[in-house]
């Protein structure tokens, strides 16, 4: 399955996180603390005086984009484009015939092969979520799994199973309460009543 912005915040999404950073900085700089700056462009509190930690400490270059966060990718954007392209042709053109699932497995083995490079499942998953893709899970059957009798099964046991239980009667649903005193017929008055004891 593809995503549209490859999951993740988007290189435009980035720069326009940048500008309000940037626009802070000038609100900063023209004297305005972090709760109006806050207020002003409509971000959180926490975020306005961050920003404004940062700003002191490095200037408006400190709230300047880094870029895409977390560790740098083992392959470069060549050979990112080509595995894109190899999961678009499906598991099947690259020898998995049983099903057409990418799990993360396959994709590692398949980055292995193709490129020469060592991926853990984990990795190559983050990796096609950052390509767009999210990996799929096989459905699993047993090995032995047999048919006739899974169908037998179904067909007499699940039935008796499956029956309507006993037939309804009036009084309580329930086998070890009474049904409420309002259900149960009126007698003579004190005549289920108990005589002391002596």
């Amino acid at each position: 399955m593809r995503y549209a912005d490859g999951g993740g915040l988007t290189a435009k999404g980035r720069q326009r996180r940048e500008v309000v950073r940037l626009e802070a900085a000038g609100l900063f700089a023209d004297g305005l603390g972090p709760p109006g700056v806050a207020r002003r462009l409509r971000v959180s509190s926490k975020s306005a005086y961050q920003w404004h930690q940062d700003w002191m400490e490095g200037g408006v270059a400190a709230l300047a984009s880094r870029g895409a966060s977390g560790r740098r990718c083992k392959l470069s954007a060549r050979c990112q484009e080509k595995l894109a392209a190899y999961l678009e042709q499906g598991p099947a053109a690259h020898g998995w015939d049983e099903d057409q699932v990418w799990t993360g497995a396959r994709v590692a083995t398949l980055i292995g092969r193709k490129f020469h490079v060592s991926y853990s499942v984990s990795g190559a998953t983050r990796l096609m979520h950052r390509l767009g893709f999210s990996p799929q899970v096989p459905a699993r059957r047993a090995a032995e799994r047999d048919e006739r009798a899974v169908t037998a099964w179904q067909e007499v046991t699940w039935a008796e199973v499956k029956a309507p239980g006993r037939p309804s009667t009036a009084g309580s649903a329930s086998r070890t309460k009474q049904g409420s005193p309002a259900d149960r017929p009126r007698a003579a008055r004190g005549a289920g009543v108990a005589s002391p004891r002596s």
